[in-house]
């Protein structure tokens, strides 16, 4: 298993691009694998997982995977610095029965409702308030081998935020998720079905940037697992929309995950 850290550029044109597609994104990642005829596995088959966090004036992607990914093939000026590439076994080798960590997840929190003109059709629908996206976790962790400990103000101790808002199109579908960012921590009941989650992530929409598990030893005082804390939305926002201020509208790419070419 390998975790990639990404620097990127925000003004990188193909970020740029890939910012207003998430599925051009998705596309932009899986070029750093091994192509496969059977494009519905792909992802699977390379166990690839990531996540973009946003900090107060860049953005660092993660990406999780079976395989060990080749960047050499990304835009020229996409990266501000070399890609870092280091093996995740430690991280797994750590695991074991109560053992406590700090974590950050970002998810896509659903569920399911009827629809007024047709009981018998449901639809998935986003988890908007706090404590349901909580409560959503909170069973995610039963099925997935962890529990969230009680924090010292009595409740869960996890703190859900609401992320910018991820849109694109995948032929003539359009792709719109409401991601929620998980900090807090956790205390592993079973190894196997935790080990299980990180390798395989939670939840849905795990190709457009959803369902990686990543984990930090707890410290004294820990919010979440990184050492400065997270941006708001709405600087978030003001970061997504500065990228895009001048992207080009794009042709249309083929069926194929080849790179598309940018409409003068």
């Amino acid at each position: 298993m390998y975790l990639t850290k990404l620097t990127i550029n925000p003004h990188s044109r193909a970020f740029r691009r890939d910012t207003a597609n998430i599925h051009d994104m998705h596309r932009t990642i899986m070029s750093a694998y091994p192509d496969s005829p059977d494009r519905a596995t792909y992802r699977h088959t390379n166990g690839v997982l990531w996540r973009i966090d946003p900090t107060h004036d860049a953005f660092l992607q993660y990406i999780q995977s079976h395989t060990q990914p080749t960047w050499d093939q990304l835009p020229e000026g996409h990266l501000l610095k070399p890609a870092e590439v280091r093996p995740l076994q430690p991280v797994l080798d750590s695991i074991t029965a109560g053992r406590r960590y700090a974590f950050r997840l970002l998810a896509n929190p659903t569920r399911c409702i009827r629809t007024d003109d047709n009981p018998e059709h449901r639809k998935r629908v986003p988890h908007r308030l706090p404590a349901k996206q909580i409560e959503w976790l909170i069973n995610k962790g039963e099925q997935h081998g962890f529990v969230i400990p009680t924090s010292r103000t009595g409740g869960p101790d996890v703190a859900p935020a609401p992320a910018p808002t991820l849109r694109g199109k995948k032929q003539n579908h359009n792709i719109t998720i409401e991601p929620v960012r998980f900090d807090g921590h956790l205390v592993v009941t079973n190894p196997r079905t935790f080990t299980h989650a990180i390798l395989n992530g939670i939840g849905r929409a795990k190709s457009y940037g959803c369902g990686l598990l990543t984990l930090a030893p707890t410290q004294t005082h820990i919010t979440h697992p990184h050492p400065t804390a997270p941006p708001s939305q709405t600087e978030c926002e003001t970061l997504l929309h500065s990228a895009n201020l001048h992207v080009k509208k794009c042709r249309p790419r083929a069926s194929g995950d080849g790179p598309g070419e940018d409409q003068q």
